[in-house]
């Protein structure tokens, strides 16, 4: 009987036992593995090599941004041609319409009206009383060196001359403004109509006479464009204006074909600041083709330089909840999570803006990290 008593209780002992071990190997398997303390995370040596996770220290580059900006395709203002004529008259033909290119000296427009014959007949008259003049000082100088006549005659008849070469000068002037030539001018070719000529090769932008339309003085008939020559017209914000510098290189594209691209360089700043709080940008642009008219939109990339910053790579840099954060060693596979403020990202790397701590920092596979932490946390919970 005492026998059979002592064998429960050793039973009743060995269950028990069993029991309490089975307990905490049940709570050695749900207890986490990450310590949430400090945000500091656990990781053993086999975990870390599976993760890949590798450190170091944050390193001093050169970095640069790039700025996003819109603009036109325009022309310098040396390169546009406003055609008018000084005198007015009518439109007796004209075939030009916008998008048409002309050559230099080819016929823009005729136009007539009977002031072109009054001011031809004026300078034929002027030319033929210069002759008489002409002969009559010379005949009065001959005769005032031999005091055959007065000192005051000679002078009148040399004032007479001096003024009607002005007159003859003025209106040759006159006829070579509406395009007439006055040495090939005679009595035989006086006409009524006179005809406007292109000054450079272009192509047409404006039309804005029609057959039979009068025209004044003031009037622009037509306007031209020299496509040799095309700039950039960009308009930039008034807070990233001090960023840009003449000389500073840029990258253009269409919307047409986003995959082309026109190179061009700053050449002109606008100290002017407009009621939009931005400012215009001229650039001049290195290659071009027939393609690229002016008036086209164009998307701009303006490479922006910085001094030397601190940089981690993109995958140090982690984002959760709208915060980023880096990870720094504190050794013996913990990792601590820190709050960063981010900068330029450029070629695989991203500026740390805020201080960093002297210590390795995890450069790569972050995320792993990130979600041991969070993970393990919400299994602890």
């Amino acid at each position: 009987m005492k026998t059979n008593t002592i064998l429960s209780l050793s039973f009743l002992l060995l269950l028990m036992s069993c029991a309490n071990a089975e307990k905490e190997a049940t709570k050695e398997v749900s207890r986490p593995a990450v310590k949430q303390e400090n945000n500091i995370v656990q990781f053993t040596a086999e975990q870390k090599k599976i993760a890949g996770i590798t450190t170091g220290m944050p390193e001093k580059r050169g970095m640069s941004s790039m700025l996003n900006v819109n603009g036109l395709v325009d022309v310098p203002p040396e390169n546009v041609f406003s055609i008018s004529i000084p005198l007015g008259g009518y439109i007796r033909k004209t075939n030009l319409i916008p998008g048409m290119m002309v050559r230099k000296g080819a016929v823009l427009a005729t136009i007539e009206d009977q002031q072109y014959v009054q001011l031809q007949q004026d300078y034929l008259m002027a030319k033929n009383k210069l002759k008489f003049a002409e002969s009559d000082y010379i005949r009065q100088k001959g005769l005032n060196a031999t005091k055959a006549t007065s000192d005051k005659l000679f002078q009148q008849t040399e004032s007479d001359f001096n003024q009607q070469k002005i007159m003859v000068k003025s209106l040759a002037e006159q006829l070579q403004l509406i395009g007439l030539n006055p040495l090939t001018l005679t009595a035989g070719n006086i006409s009524r109509r006179i005809q406007i000529y292109s000054p450079i090769d272009g192509h047409v932008t404006k039309v804005n006479v029609n057959t039979g339309k009068y025209v004044n003085a003031t009037d622009v008939l037509f306007e031209l464009i020299n496509p040799k020559k095309l700039h950039v017209n960009l308009t930039v914000l008034e807070n990233d204006a001090s960023s840009l510098k003449e000389g500073q290189k840029i990258v253009c594209t269409t919307n047409r074909n986003p995959d082309k691209k026109y190179l061009a360089t700053i050449h002109l700043i606008s100290p002017a600041i407009g009621e939009d709080r931005s400012i215009s940008v001229h650039c001049d642009l290195e290659n071009y083709g027939k393609e690229l008219l002016p008036g086209t939109y164009l998307n701009a990339a303006v490479k922006l330089n910085h001094a030397s910053v601190t940089a981690v790579p993109d995958e140090a840099v982690v984002k959760w909840e709208n915060k980023f954060y880096v990870f720094t060693d504190e050794g013996n596979h913990q990792y601590k999570m820190i709050g960063v403020e981010p900068g330029i990202l450029s070629e695989g790397f991203t500026e740390i803006k805020s201080p960093l701590p002297a210590k390795n920092i995890v450069m790569k596979n972050a995320y792993a990290i990130l979600m041991k932490m969070k993970n393990g946390g919400e299994e602890g919970a």
